[in-house]
C-alpha cells in the first residue's frame, strides 16, 4: 500500500523542507521508492537541498498545473543523492515547483485548479510505482493544504517551542481531526539544548492530545550546512541523523 505523508507547519521557518527531505531520504534508504512534491508553489525551496537551481528545471509542477505536460514529466530522479546508502529498490523522485518569477506571479494572480493536484499525486504514484509520496506543503491553511491533509495517510505537523507556533498548530490539529486523518504526528523542531526535552514532549502531547514523534534539537552542523545538502546523507553517523531514522521508522509502521 502506498502511503501519502504530508509535512506541514502553520508558520514558516520551522524547518519543514529540511525535515521532509531528510525523512524522505531515510525512508528511501530502507529500500522504498519515494516521491517528493513541493506544493509550496508561492515560495518553493526543497529543490535547493537536492542541488537544483532554475537551470536544472526544464519542467516543474507549475507546468503540469497549466496543462503543459504530464505530471511524471516534471519528476526528476535524484536517487544518486543516496550515494549508495539505499537498497537495490531505493529511489527518490523530486517534483519541484518553478523558481521563475513569472510563474510564481501567475499563481498569486490567477490561482490554479487545486483538484488537479490530487490527480497529479495519483498519477505520480502510478507512473513512478511509488511506495511513499511526501508532500512539502505551503505554511498556513489554504485550499491546497486542506487537500493535502485530506488525502494523507500520515500528517506530520512541525512546530517550534514558540507560543505563536503553539497557537497556530492548535488550529491545524483541530482541522486534521475533523478531516479524520488516519495518523497524525507532531514534531517539535529547533529546540535549544538547554530545554528539558522530556518535559517539552509531555507538554506538547498533553496540549494537543497527539503523539510527538520527536523533539529535535537545534544543531549547529545543520545551521552551518545552510540547506546546501541533505543532512542525514552528508552526516550518516551524526546523532541528528539517528533521530531522523527513528522518525522514519514511525512512518514505516
Amino acid at each position: 500500500m502506498v502511503k501519502v505523508v504530508s509535512v506541514h507547519s502553520f508558520r514558516g521557518g520551522t524547518g519543514k523542507s529540511n525535515t521532509t527531505a531528510n525523512l524522505a531520504a531515510s525512508v528511501a534508504r530502507t529500500g522504498k521508492r519515494v516521491g517528493i512534491v513541493d506544493t509550496d508553489i508561492q515560495s518553493p525551496g526543497i529543490h535547493v537541498l537536492f542541488g537544483f537551481d532554475e537551470s536544472d528545471m526544464n519542467l516543474a509542477l507549475n507546468d503540469y498545473l497549466w496543462g503543459r505536460c504530464a505530471v511524471e514529466d516534471a519528476a526528476y530522479d535524484v536517487t544518486h543523492k543516496l550515494q549508495g546508502q539505499g537498497g537495490s529498490n531505493s529511489a527518490i523522485y523530486l517534483i519541484p515547483s518553478s523558481l521563475k518569477a513569472g510563474e510564481i506571479a501567475r499563481v498569486l494572480r490567477e490561482g490554479y485548479d487545486v483538484g488537479l493536484l490530487n490527480d497529479g499525486f495519483q498519477g505520480l504514484i502510478q507512473q513512478l510505482n511509488l511506495d511513499y509520496l511526501f508532500i512539502d506543503t505551503h505554511p498556513g491553511l489554504n485550499e491546497e493544504t486542506l487537500l493535502s491533509i485530506t488525502i494523507s495517510d500520515i500528517l506530520l505537523l512541525i512546530l517550534r517551542p514558540d507560543r505563536q507556533d503553539f497557537q497556530g498548530t492548535a488550529v491545524t490539529v483541530d482541522i486534521a481531526r475533523r478531516l479524520e486523518v488516519p495518523k497524525m504526528l507532531l514534531l517539535v523542531n529547533k529546540a535549544l539544548s538547554s530545554f528539558d526535552f522530556v518535559a517539552l514532549k509531555k507538554e506538547v502531547e498533553e496540549t494537543y492530545g497527539a503523539p510527538v514523534a520527536s523533539v529535535v534539537p537545534l544543531t549547529e552542523e545543520m545551521m552551518q550546512l545552510g540547506s546546501s545538502d541533505i543532512f542525514s546523507l552528508r552526516f550518516p553517523d551524526h546523532p541528528l541523523t539517528q533521530i531522523y531514522t527513528d522518525i522514519a521508522e514511525l512512518l514505516l509502521e
